[in-house]
């Protein structure tokens, strides 16, 4: 039991570093690009995209920024912003009176900042983050909970690759700000549709990728390094339950020698074929209560 549980616990925190690890990184990422999309704004109309420059370590990441009324957004939606389509009906919390959409594309980064074990990009991943656009000098912004009620944002992706093995069906991958993954159907057009904002892209099943191999690899080496610490543990406790039960009958050899010693010892007579013990002598001479003999 104890070895089991160390090599469990042992690969749930490898997973979860590496969890940790994307998600904080990807995070970091989103920060970046909406301090980028807002310098992108000089004079800004409402409803118009405007493209930021990424810097040069980013190269290949694309990155819009769209200015809008809180109301409007609810009342008309968005009905072409990059390869997103906002429907009406669409809140945002907590509510602000202007409303920034940043548009991502991360291009060939994808992978790095989005790694999915198993599977491969048919189409880069793209981002729709919404923030607070009342300061527009702001940076480091926490994101605003954007979410479609009635209908779905559809996301009409313009490129995709037609790299997919034989009898591999494309499908839809959001990502959350929390993580969390979810599978979707593709639908006809190249079109995926999600409800809040977050990360989008097209997949399909593959062989793991070389990263994931190396991945992969490492949990491996952090379960043999966990096994061969559980059997070091093993054999310790082992080693100290028969200490401990070792300790506990020399105890209790001591205890009867010193109780035999202590004990007065009897001889031992037959009585026909019986055997049994029998005192030298009486040990309390008796005594007349009463001397007096009528």
């Amino acid at each position: 039991m104890l070895l089991l549980f160390t090599c469990f616990l042992c690969l749930i925190l490898s997973s979860a570093q590496t969890s940790f690890d994307g998600i904080a990184s990807a995070r970091l990422l989103d920060d970046q690009l909406q301090d980028c999309a807002f310098k992108a704004f000089s004079t800004p109309k409402t409803g118009e995209p405007y493209d930021a420059q990424v810097p040069s370590n980013l190269t290949g990441i694309k990155v819009s920024a769209m200015r809008l009324r809180s109301g409007s957004l609810w009342d008309k939606g968005v009905q072409s912003y990059k390869e997103f389509k906002i429907p009406k009906g669409v809140i945002e919390r907590p509510y602000v009176k202007r409303i920034v959409l940043v548009y991502q594309n991360l291009g060939n980064w994808s992978q790095n900042y989005y790694s999915l074990s198993g599977y491969s990009y048919l189409a880069p991943v793209l981002g729709l983050l919404a923030y607070d656009g009342t300061n527009l000098l702001a940076s480091n912004l926490p994101e605003l909970e954007l979410r479609a009620y009635h209908k779905p944002i559809l996301v009409n992706f313009t490129y995709v690759k037609n790299t997919s093995p034989y009898g591999s069906l494309a499908k839809c991958v959001y990502f959350d700000l929390f993580g969390s993954i979810r599978f979707d159907n593709l639908l006809n057009g190249n079109v995926c549709q999600i409800f809040e904002q977050g990360h989008v892209s097209i997949v399909v099943e593959s062989n793991a990728s070389p990263q994931a191999h190396w991945k992969n690899e490492f949990k491996f080496k952090i379960v043999i390094i966990c096994l061969a610490g559980g059997i070091v543990l093993l054999f310790m406790f082992g080693l100290l339950i028969g200490r401990m039960r070792r300790a506990k009958q020399e105890t209790k050899i001591k205890q009867m020698e010193l109780e035999a010693d202590c004990s007065e010892t009897l001889n031992i007579v037959y009585i026909g074929n019986a055997k049994v013990p029998s005192a030298l002598g009486t040990r309390t001479p008796p005594k007349i209560e009463n001397d007096y003999v009528p």
